[in-house]
């Protein structure tokens, strides 16, 4: 893939921006802006249980019950299967809410693309797919999280030559816009 910054095609075609569904990428992994619950709720999370059936509920459900009975902390990161999805495996992170982590935010966000990035890679996995991570209802702003989530990628994308292409798919054409504004990738 060819391109610059304006096209959304960044570090020689490894990442690629643009609007689309979450839920209908072809790739190996989507990411899941989850809630620490890991046990579904609204925007991303709620989509991408809904669309992936109940295999993804029963597999974050084991989760809890044997590896995180409290819950998924921020800027973690854990698989399961794709469900129905095209994808095979989600990968569920939960970003910060923004203004609650006396000012660990960014380090959190960017753990999120980190570390979700290096399961893909620890499970040799090509492709994967980001959701804009806690700029929802968790009240990231977008600008901020454009340049944290871009750095985390770019640094993420050194340790994981497997990773092949990361998706950053945006619910809308005003979000990809301000991440190609403040991103901090280059250009492809």
């Amino acid at each position: 893939m060819r391109g610059d910054a304006r096209d959304g095609v960044f570090l020689k075609g490894r990442v690629v921006a643009s609007v689309g569904d979450i839920t209908r990428q072809d790739v190996d992994a989507i990411v899941n802006a989850a809630n620490g619950s890991l046990l579904g709720g609204g925007g991303v999370d709620g989509a991408i249980h809904a669309a992936g059936g109940p295999a993804i509920l029963a597999a974050c459900r084991e989760l809890r019950r044997t590896a995180f009975p409290g819950g998924l902390p921020s800027g973690e990161a854990v698989m399961t299967t794709g469900g129905l999805l095209p994808a095979k495996y989600v990968i569920h992170t939960v970003g910060p809410v923004y203004g609650t982590h006396q000012g660990r935010e960014a380090p959190l966000l960017a753990s999120c693309y980190q570390r979700s990035i290096a399961l893909a890679h620890e499970h040799r996995l090509g492709t994967i797919a980001f959701p804009a991570i806690s700029t929802g209802a968790f009240g990231y702003p977008h600008e901020e999280a454009a340049r944290v989530a871009s750095k985390a990628i770019s640094l993420a994308l050194r340790d994981a030559p497997g990773i092949q292409e990361v998706r950053l798919v945006f619910y809308s054409p005003r979000d990809l816009a301000v991440f190609l504004e403040h991103q901090v990738l280059g250009a492809g």
